[in-house]
């Protein structure tokens, strides 16, 4: 082997490719790396699921129906609002004053598909025209909630 023409050839890669080859592999690296160690890829299961809720008000009670999107666990969405609330039954909702139940403990639904359906109703003491009414969803973790729907009462 001859060591004299091996080191007089110059067909190789020039100094300057080899830099920029350096930089994207160091700037490639550095995202992959970047993106685990904040945590971008783990919230995937925390997402809000996109839904639509529709109301219908009778003057006394309400009733929520989920119109179309995602089936989601009914014990992770709740029913919120600004005025006591009873069930169907007359039974007060769990909560400070009556004002929040879980889905699952007004229906005996375990999953919210297109079509579920709770009914609320306004107690004696309360006017549900003048409340706003919110469905709640909360992640398994509780890390995160979102508010999927609301209704304002007429008189709101």
């Amino acid at each position: 082997m001859n060591f004299k023409q091996l080191l007089a050839e110059d067909d190789a890669v020039s100094p300057v490719i080899g830099v920029i080859l350096m930089v994207a592999i160091t700037v490639i690296l550095a995202a992959v790396i970047g993106t685990f160690v904040l945590g971008l890829g783990d919230q995937v299961g925390d997402t809000a699921p996109q839904a639509s809720f529709g109301f219908d008000y009778n003057g006394t009670a309400l009733t929520v129906t989920h119109e179309s999107g995602s089936s989601i666990d009914a014990g992770q969405v709740n029913i919120t609002s600004t005025v006591a609330l009873d069930n169907t039954s007359g039974t007060e909702l769990p909560g400070s004053s009556g004002t929040t139940a879980t889905w699952e403990w007004i229906s005996s639904d375990t999953d919210i598909t297109a079509g579920s359906q709770v009914t609320v109703v306004e107690q004696t003491t309360d006017d549900l025209s003048t409340a706003t009414v919110r469905v709640i969803w909360t992640s398994e973790s509780g890390s995160n909630s979102a508010t999927l729907q609301s209704w304002s009462g007429p008189d709101a």
